[in-house]
């Protein structure tokens, strides 16, 4: 039986196991291995955000954790200030010595939760949120973030989001679902599966893509789109 969204891991326990996880994280590889298409979603996104926002100058990158999308921005627009957002401090160290490596923009580090987080208004040019907007909770939660980070974009600004997502129909979602299960066990077998399908629902929370979309929408943004879906993950965003 699913579980209900109280009984879902707190932030706390969120931050506990990312803390104890980073050096798998700070390879794309070893990180994203449970994510379909990671590669093609961070490059599609990444792409798409230089192609929307060829002048940028501020990067927000949400959920950093060990800096990856970040750093493969600041491979097609280097020099940018880069802020960091995590709930995890081993995290966001880790990500600090790597950005800073590749940029001679400032690295500003924000440890905390986005719902709690403010944000300066018209700031940013590109927002990046990979992997993270599925812990999110309520649909109050999904709208105050969305509002949160569209007020934090400069006009033309975007956002780009790449992530685990559910599905409206049930029975698309079921079927989805047990095409994701089926690529866990050729990726690593069934313990490995059962080990993902476990924190996923101990954890996670996703919204399906045309829910994110159509809130997008109504929070402002006056463009949406979608770059790529495979079962569970999708990359999409949005340009104010």
């Amino acid at each position: 039986m699913a579980i209900t969204l109280d009984q879902k891991s707190t932030v706390r326990e969120i931050e506990e196991r990312f803390d104890k996880d980073v050096e798998r994280f700070a390879n794309v590889e070893t990180g994203q291995l449970s994510t379909i298409d990671a590669p093609l979603c961070l490059e599609l996104i990444t792409e798409a955000a230089r192609a929307a926002s060829p002048q940028a100058s501020r990067l927000l990158d949400v959920g950093c954790g060990a800096g990856n999308f970040s750093l493969k921005m600041l491979s097609k627009l280097p020099d940018l200030a880069c802020t960091l957002l995590d709930l995890s401090r081993p995290m966001l160290e880790r990500a600090q010595e790597r950005v800073r490596a590749e940029t001679t923009g400032t690295v500003e580090l924000l440890q905390g939760d986005i719902r709690q987080i403010e944000f300066p208004q018209n700031h940013f040019d590109i927002i990046l949120a990979g992997a993270v907007l599925h812990h999110l909770r309520e649909e109050a939660e999904w709208r105050l973030v969305f509002e949160k980070l569209y007020r934090s974009l400069r006009p033309g600004g975007s956002l780009w989001i790449s992530d685990l997502v559910a599905h409206d129909a049930p029975q698309i979602n079921q079927l989805f679902w047990q095409r994701y299960a089926d690529y866990l066990t050729q990726v690593g077998g069934e313990d490995y599966k059962d080990h993902v399908l476990a924190y996923i629902e101990k954890e996670d929370s996703p919204r399906s893509v045309t829910f994110q979309l159509d809130l997008l929408r109504q929070v402002g943004f006056r463009q949406v789109e979608l770059l790529h879906k495979n079962a569970c993950f999708a990359a999409f965003g949005a340009i104010k």
